[in-house]
């Protein structure tokens, strides 16, 4: 497995859990930078890598009415200020070439959207930027089937990419999860994320925006441990209800100790095992 490096630490196979968390959405640079130190301070002392991950435009949205965020201009601009001032990786979506390509001189990774993990363009200018490409398998694919995006973005020399799982398309709604794409992707010589927050949502579940089930954000996450994930996906917030994107599917931050205390064993017992087993 390629170890990807990321600011002063690596994500792959043996090597310190990463979570990638944050509000789903920028809501304004105060709340942002407010939410970005809390965070750093529930993850510090913990054997956890910690990247603070919110995006500047939420273009997936259900309704038109819905808050999208600030833009690309003012959301690198306030991620920016969160990556110097707290000393933090970041991390964004990404929607086009043109977003990718200015992204890439503010954050260290690059995420690609699970509607389009399929994109070239996008996959491509992603990494030519040089900053590390965490993708997100579509819910309409197969995971061996990401094996070709894979293979798009190592065309550029680029060898730093991270696969997420974040749930199947399973009848009108609903997703479920298969913990065998965990190791089925890192097959393709890759780290794997598990996405445990978005693997809960209801698509579209409350008409014009989506639903959730977040009590079992816990479940998933340490199933996704267990099954040997090398990174996770936690969006959080500090007052969920009040959250301006996909308020139904993200971890309350008062929540996010409690399940770290047990994500931080299991962790540890799967790698032990996996030293054996080598």
């Amino acid at each position: 497995m390629v170890l990807v490096p990321i600011k002063n630490f690596f994500v792959g196979k043996g090597q310190p859990l990463t979570i990638m968390c944050g509000p789903c959405v920028i809501e304004s640079e105060e709340h942002s930078l407010r939410c970005a130190e809390h965070l750093k301070n529930v993850f510090a002392g913990r054997p956890i890598n910690f990247i603070f991950k919110s995006s500047y435009d939420k273009a997936n949205r259900s309704s038109i009415s819905s808050f999208r965020g600030p833009g690309l201009e003012d959301g690198l601009r306030i991620l920016e200020k969160v990556r110097t001032n707290l000393d933090l990786p970041v991390m964004t979506d990404v929607h086009t070439p043109e977003e990718a390509t200015a992204s890439g001189q503010v954050c260290d990774i690059l995420q690609i959207p699970a509607f389009l993990c399929r994109q070239t363009d996008l996959l491509v200018a992603a990494a030519r930027t040089g900053a590390a490409v965490n993708v997100k398998k579509g819910q309409f694919m197969a995971p061996w089937d990401m094996g070709n995006v894979v293979n798009k973005i190592r065309s550029t020399g680029n060898e730093k990419v991270i696969l997420v799982d974040r749930g199947t398309c399973f009848g009108y709604n609903y997703l479920v999860n298969d913990m065998r794409c965990i190791p089925i992707m890192q097959g393709f010589g890759v780290p794997v994320c598990f996405d445990a927050t978005h693997s809960v949502q209801i698509p579209g579940g409350r008409g014009d925006s989506s639903g959730g089930e977040r009590q079992y954000i816990p479940v998933l996450a340490n199933a996704a441990i267990a099954a040997g994930a090398d990174a996770l996906f936690l969006e959080a917030h500090p007052d969920p209800e009040q959250a301006k994107s996909d308020s139904a599917s993200v971890l309350d931050f008062k929540d996010l100790p409690q399940l770290l205390d047990v994500i931080e064993r299991l962790y540890e017992v799967v790698q032990t095992s996996r030293s054996y087993q080598s």
